[in-house]
C-alpha cells in the first residue's frame, strides 16, 4: 500500500474515532442525570458532570490519535527516499 493509502486510510479511522467520541458524549450527558458527577472537596465545592468529563476525555483521545498520526507521517516522509 502507499503511503497516499495509508494516509487516507488513517485519515478515515481518525474522522470514526472523532465521530464516535462525540456521540458517546451526547448519548452519556442525554444517559446520566445532571446531578451524576464528581463533587472535589475545596474551599468551595466544585462539581463536574459525567457529560462534561466524557466529552474532555474524548475529545482527548482524539487529539492524542491525530497527532500520533501526523508524527508518523512526518516520519515516513523523511524516511522514504525520494
Amino acid at each position: 500500500m502507499t503511503i497516499l493509502g495509508q494516509t487516507l486510510q488513517l485519515a478515515f479511522k481518525i474522522a470514526f474515532v472523532w465521530a464516535a467520541g462525540f456521540l458517546i458524549a451526547v448519548v452519556v450527558r442525554a444517559a446520566l442525570p445532571d446531578k451524576a458527577g464528581i463533587t472535589f472537596p475545596t474551599h468551595d465545592p466544585t462539581f463536574i458532570p459525567f457529560s462534561r468529563l466524557g466529552f474532555w476525555t474524548c475529545l482527548l483521545a482524539a487529539l492524542t490519535v491525530t497527532c500520533m498520526v501526523v508524527i508518523r507521517a512526518m516520519v515516513l516522509d523523511i524516511r522514504t527516499p525520494r
